[in-house]
């Protein structure tokens, strides 16, 4: 992203940096910020950012059987872009447990948390609320499905405490590791 914005800007890396971090504090998603403000065209973004190595990535076969056993039908809601999405499953081993990918053009850029971005969600696929889960490793993304009834599980990296200035009401259940979670959660 950074280089991508220096690119684009004409900003030097520290600049660039900066400008990336509060745009992510401002707007939810460096992009929306570019988006509003320097009237970046995001499908030359997205393509540029998510133009990574997937193949640090390895099947995940723990994964793969804990989705198995998972009831329901199961979305990907990504702020990145679908194909992104698509390699990252494929690369877990786990494609076939999803019913679809919500990708941030499918919401019209608009990023989570925005509760825009989750109520066209849920009117695309007629998401009962009140009988869903959403898995975020976001806390502040969280936040919207909480509002709407959903259960949440934040899964947090290792090395990401909760701070003292973080509310985690919105959180029912916290988590680093969704497939021991997983397989607890569903016997």
């Amino acid at each position: 992203m950074k280089e991508f914005i220096a690119d684009a800007l004409s900003l030097d890396m520290d600049a660039a940096f900066k400008l990336q971090k509060a745009y992510y504090r401002e707007y939810g998603t460096t992009l929306k910020g570019l988006m509003i403000n320097d009237g970046i065209d995001p499908n030359a973004f997205l393509e540029y950012v998510h133009d990574i190595d997937h193949s640090v990535l390895e099947p995940d076969p723990n994964l793969d059987n804990a989705l198995r056993r998972l009831p329901g039908r199961k979305f990907i809601h990504t702020n990145g872009p679908e194909n992104h999405a698509h390699q990252v499953v494929d690369r877990l081993g786990v494609t076939g447990h999803f019913d679809a990918i919500f990708d941030i053009r499918a919401s019209n850029y608009i990023p989570k948390p925005e509760l825009e971005s989750y109520l066209e969600l849920i009117q695309s696929y007629g998401i009962n609320t009140h009988s869903s889960a959403m898995f975020e490793d976001s806390l502040p993304n969280l936040m919207s499905a909480a509002k709407l009834g959903m259960l949440t599980v934040w899964v947090r990296q290792k090395d990401q405490s909760p701070q003292p200035e973080n509310n985690l009401n919105h959180c029912d259940f916290v988590t680093e590791n969704l497939t021991a979670w997983l397989s607890l959660a569903v016997t």
